[in-house]
């Protein structure tokens, strides 16, 4: 792999629908300090990256400015407007790129808990692979089910969710970010993702869909995603509980 920048990709773009459509989630205080925020100043800490590229609703795009020069977050050079998906706004991000890239770190804004040797791991750990992605076993019993429609009454219908099968929770893994790639490995894959109309809800989804090998690197347990305003309560919990 040639030697080159290593640029962390932030999607911070979402509509938050579950996080509640009147709060704008990227920029929803925890603790003392905006959510995006907590991402940013790891990003920024960490040997491993060379620029930080957020990717924000067009309407947030002068905020964060704002925001990155308040909290000195100085490898944000650019800020990139999202797309309809999250799919869409990391190639956003992706073509700003030029060949002086080497490696691509896509970070999910609204994990507050990434920690600089989780960066430098999966830095680390993607020689000689096609991605390298943190992730946790699962603690849980994963069922798989299929949809039933059913009438409930003459009035009122349904729908019920069966059980299909068990799965084996010794091979299951939950995936987290930060996902590392290649520069050219993601926007190969990418670009091919664009021209099949293919969508995926992670990003090492499409380098698998391809023909790519893709390497878990194990992640923390602490490496929550803010999805929910209860999400908000359980971050400062942990926060609260550190020294």
């Amino acid at each position: 792999m040639k030697k080159g920048k290593v640029v962390a990709i932030v999607p911070a773009a979402g509509l938050g629908k579950r996080f509640g459509e009147e709060k704008n989630k990227p920029f929803y205080p925890l603790m003392d300090k905006p959510l995006i925020v907590w991402a940013l100043e790891k990003l920024q800490e960490s040997n491993e990256i060379t620029e930080i590229i957020p990717v924000l609703k067009e309407e947030d795009l002068i905020l964060c400015g704002a925001i990155a020069e308040k909290y000195n977050i100085t490898k944000v050079k650019r800020i990139v407007p999202g797309g309809q998906e999250r799919q869409d706004s990391v190639y956003n991000g992706i073509k700003m790129l030029d060949d002086n890239t080497s490696i691509v770190v896509i970070h999910d804004g609204a994990r507050p808990f990434i920690d600089m040797d989780l960066i430098k791991r999966i830095v680390d750990g993607l020689k000689g692979y096609d991605g390298a992605i943190a992730a946790v076993p699962v603690k849980d019993t994963i069922k798989e089910v299929r949809r039933q429609q059913s009438a409930v009454s003459s009035q009122q219908s349904g729908e019920n969710i069966i059980v299909e099968k068990t799965l084996n929770r010794n091979i299951l893994w939950a995936i987290q970010t930060p996902q590392v790639f290649p520069f050219d490995k993601i926007k190969e894959a990418y670009e091919k993702a664009i021209t099949d109309k293919y969508y995926a809800t992670d990003d090492a989804a499409l380098i698998e869909r391809y023909g790519g090998t893709v390497k878990i690197v194990m992640g923390s347990y602490r490496n929550i995603k803010i999805t929910t305003p209860e999400d908000i309560k359980i971050a400062e919990a942990i926060l609260s509980h550190e020294p």
